[in-house]
């Protein structure tokens, strides 16, 4: 039997600093394979290759990664300046549509650190384009040195709104979560719910209100380790289970449940 499939946003990438490629972390395809279930397909994230419609009918689900490039700020109506750092116009014309469509459709996606600003900025938000350099914000980039197992180490905790989606999906109010991001949500689009927020009320966790797919969102990378980490597990679970409802044409996941 098929297994459903997630196309999985990839990054452009330099190889050697010369020659480019499409680039995707293993995690991402190890967590949705072994945790989600599902095929991961790796998506050459660029206008003049491939169109969101091909996307949508190719792929049952998406995950929106992490990358180093950030949206533009133009996409939300402000100024590029020296602080938003670099960036990505090609996948911006592919995930900001891709996103409104699959929102309309109820197609699922999970948005992940630059994937969850994603999400945002599709529906109309707003970002900083650099938290640590706000008042009272602690500094939420990973760290510059060390192992991948220390740069991924749980470091904040994350709240949930009591009795929220995300509360009711981990049993807990609260998790540690690792931190690896340089910008943030400055004001949510329209029908983004806020569902947790870091101590320093950094947004760290959303969905979209009335959507009738899969739209949990977070701000960390719950890719690492998602098999054992209690937190990651079940996030990856929940979207294999919205993929496998989307492909076999059933009721989609629903917030409200």
């Amino acid at each position: 039997m098929r297994r459903p499939t997630v196309g999985i946003i990839g990054n452009s990438h330099l190889i050697n600093d010369q020659y480019p490629a499409h680039a995707g972390g293993t995690m991402n395809s190890e967590a949705v394979s072994q945790v989600s279930g599902c095929l991961p397909l790796l998506v050459p994230s660029d206008p003049r290759l491939v169109s969101v419609e091909e996307l949508l009918d190719v792929c049952d689900g998406f995950l929106l990664t992490g990358g180093r490039p950030n949206v533009h700020p133009e996409e939300y109506g402000e100024p590029e300046t020296p602080a938003h750092g670099a960036f990505d116009r090609a996948r911006d014309a592919i995930t900001l549509p891709l996103v409104r469509a699959c929102v309309e459709r109820g197609q699922p996606f999970f948005g992940v650190c630059r994937g969850f600003q994603e999400v945002n900025v599709a529906l109309g938000g707003t970002l900083y384009p650099e938290i640590r350099d706000l008042p009272g914000r602690m500094n939420h980039r990973m760290p510059p040195d060390g192992t991948l197992e220390e740069k991924f180490a749980l470091r904040h905790p994350v709240r949930f709104s009591e009795g929220g989606v995300f509360h009711r999906l981990m049993g807990a109010p609260e998790v540690m979560t690792n931190t690896l991001h340089g910008q943030g949500i400055k004001t949510p689009g329209a029908r983004i719910v806020i569902d947790g927020h870091a101590p320093d009320g950094t947004p760290e966790a959303l969905y979209v209100e009335g959507a009738r797919g899969f739209t949990l969102s977070v701000q960390w990378h719950p890719e690492w380790r998602a098999g054992q980490d209690p937190v990651s597990r079940p996030l990856f679970e929940a979207f294999g289970a919205a993929v496998r409802a989307w492909a076999d044409g059933r009721t989609p996941w629903a917030l409200s449940a």
